[in-house]
């Protein structure tokens, strides 16, 4: 099991390098971020002294072995934008980032848990055939759409909640309905499948035969192995949610970094972009080294498989 995580954390630590190397390079196609943030008057001679000063004007490969020598003392470039090291700035938005996705998936489970384990129980069912239709929905409507409804429907035509930004409780509720109504279609469709895959199985019969509560087996013995694809999945999506919920923090104007990426790439801010990216990237890695040692907790064959 120890050979395999550090395998899998080397093949991390690579993966990152690439994504390095390829947000660089993008960098490098967008333009040059000195005009954004000049004003018209400037004269030739003060846009080079600018360049210079933030090495611009390096050849590509100096800039990205700089790049490369920064990320390896935790400095990932100095913002353009806000004059402050980009570390800081993505710092100061990842807060409201994982309040979000926090609750965001909270949202999710509370609602794809039940809604697939009784879908499942209740197959061909009037109650199968509402959540299956529910869940479809749920995963179709495109984010901003739905976002906008409710915005419309709760804060223009009933007022009760708030339209936008943070601070409150109530500020909360319908960016993490929206994402978490997205999430849950999908998860709640995934577990369904995965329980009745399980519960035709040997051990389940033997699980009634022993005179167990169907509560029993269904929680202890069928959504305990139905889980293992059901958590890939939320790792995946919880991955996405800490990467920035761009176009939903952008309808609810959010204070995260989906939201902070947006308006670091409208203004060329190629340090903020990259930051991003890198942390989004790394939340990635490190959230599928997690789900693959809970893989071993909650199946001991995936472990001994593995080893």
């Amino acid at each position: 099991m120890i050979v395999y995580l550090v395998t899998r954390a080397t093949r991390g630590l690579i993966v990152l390098i690439l994504v390095s190397v390829i947000v660089f390079g993008m960098s490098l196609l967008a333009g040059d971020p000195i005009k954004l943030l000049i004003l018209t008057e400037t004269s030739p001679e003060q846009l080079e002294q600018l360049r210079s000063a933030y090495g611009l004007n390096d050849p590509a490969a100096v800039r990205l072995g700089r790049f490369l020598e920064g990320l390896l003392r935790g400095d990932l470039g100095y913002s353009f934008r806000y004059q402050q090291p980009a570390f800081s700035v993505v710092a100061e938005r990842l807060g409201a980032t994982l309040e979000l996705a926090l609750v965001a998936m909270i949202v999710t489970l509370l609602l794809a848990l039940p809604a697939g384990v009784v879908s499942a129980v209740k197959r061909d069912s009037l109650i199968d055939t509402v959540v299956m239709a529910g869940s479809v929905l749920g995963h179709s409507l495109p984010s901003f759409f739905l976002g906008l409804l409710l915005i419309y429907l709760l804060s223009v035509k009933l007022h009760l909640l708030p339209t936008s930004g943070r601070g409150t409780l109530a500020h909360i509720v319908m960016p993490s309905v929206t994402l978490g109504l997205f999430y849950a279609g999908r998860t709640a469709r995934l577990l369904r499948s995965s329980m009745l895959e399980v519960l035709h199985q040997e051990y389940m019969r033997t699980a009634r035969a022993k005179g167990l509560a169907e509560s029993i087996v269904i929680g202890r013995h069928a959504l305990r192995n139905a889980s293992l694809p059901v958590i890939t999945i939320l790792g995946l999506e919880l991955g996405g949610l800490l990467g920035g919920a761009v176009v939903t923090e952008t309808i609810f104007a959010w204070p995260g970094i989906g939201k902070l990426a947006i308006e670091a790439v409208i203004a060329r801010d190629f340090p903020i972009v990259q930051a991003v990216v890198l942390l989004t990237a790394t939340t990635f890695v490190v959230i599928n080294l997690m789900v693959d040692i809970l893989y071993g907790f909650l199946d001991p064959r995936v472990r001994l498989t593995r080893t």
